[in-house]
């Protein structure tokens, strides 16, 4: 099982990244349960403004989409920026839209059926749960169940004040009680889809629905 974390820090490597630091404690929860991670910097890549899967030459998001294609567990992580998620958080969850074009033939469900996601936010102003509920309700759109508790922050106090590293985040009792409930969680759930998958077919709800609405 793996799962792949998208850093949507605005920063490219290797500028410090305090959304990665945050990352890596969730990894290491992951580890202890047997789980790989690997982690995308978006920033560092050549992602095109859309809404499809393929915005055509030199657009990089293919490359992305395949390693979430290629995973059992995704999460978005990104800095909170003007009381929200950054402006990367914002691009990809637009290029993701395209995965709702990407139906099965037989079925119509979308790749990323059966996928479990999640979101980390962190900052130093408030702005948490406004991009955790954006990020959680765009990715159950776009095919992936959410289990209950699928996210973790850290703000620190009400109004700017230090980041994640310099506050020591990674010692912040409710921001790793967060972070536990998350993985554990997430990956319950990806176990659980293992062995009982979601097997609704779309297409013949589509038909339904056109059905009582004529």
């Amino acid at each position: 099982m793996k799962a792949l974390f998208l850093n949507c820090t605005l920063k490219k490597s290797p500028e410090t990244s305090n959304t990665q630091a945050f990352i890596a404690q969730a990894e290491k929860i992951f580890k202890e349960l047997d789980v790989a991670t690997e982690t995308v910097r978006v920033a560092d890549y050549n992602i095109a403004f859309g809404n499809s899967s393929d915005e055509g030459e030199n657009d990089e998001w293919p490359t992305i989409l395949e390693k979430i294609y290629n995973c059992e567990i995704l999460i978005v992580a990104t800095p909170v920026w003007r009381g929200d998620r950054s402006a990367i958080a914002k691009m990809i969850a637009e290029r993701m839209d395209g995965i709702m074009e990407e139906g099965n033939d037989e079925n119509g469900r979308f790749p990323t059926y059966n996928k479990v996601a999640g979101a980390m936010v962190d900052g130093n102003e408030d702005g948490a749960k406004r991009a955790i509920a954006a990020i959680l309700f765009d990715l159950n759109e776009q095919g992936f169940s959410i289990p209950v508790n699928a996210f973790a922050y850290y703000v620190g106090k009400a109004g700017p004040g230090k980041s994640y590293i310099e506050a020591e985040g990674d010692k912040h009792e409710f921001t790793n009680k967060t972070l536990l409930y998350m993985v554990h969680n997430m990956v319950a759930l990806a176990k659980s889809l293992e062995k009982e998958p979601i097997k609704t077919n779309l297409k013949k709800l589509d038909k339904k629905a056109e059905e009582m609405s004529s």
